[in-house]
């Protein structure tokens, strides 16, 4: 094995393991907003109230699509820097 198919070789297992870290920490805060926000803590979040309704029942409704919304263009743009810091960009 040569020293470049070394170093590529390298440079890719570093850039999966910064995919699945991000992609790890994407579905955390997807998790933890829907399945938390909307139910594990819903009662607690009920006491406060967003457009006339309770916060969790807003997160349960509308509050994880939004949230997911914004995860997705965030995937996005942290792709692209991954990219381009692995020279994998086109």
């Amino acid at each position: 094995m040569d020293k470049n198919s070394d170093a590529a070789s390298k440079r890719a297992d570093a850039y999966w393991k910064a995919n699945i870290r991000l992609l790890c920490a994407l579905m955390t805060v997807w998790f933890l907003v829907s399945f938390g926000a909307g139910i594990l803590f819903r009662p607690f979040l009920d006491q406060f109230m967003i457009g006339g309704l309770p916060l969790g029942f807003w997160f349960a409704q509308q509050g994880s699509i939004y949230v997911f919304i914004v995860l997705i263009f965030f995937y996005s743009w942290r792709m692209k820097r991954l990219e381009r810091k692995f020279d994998l960009d086109d």
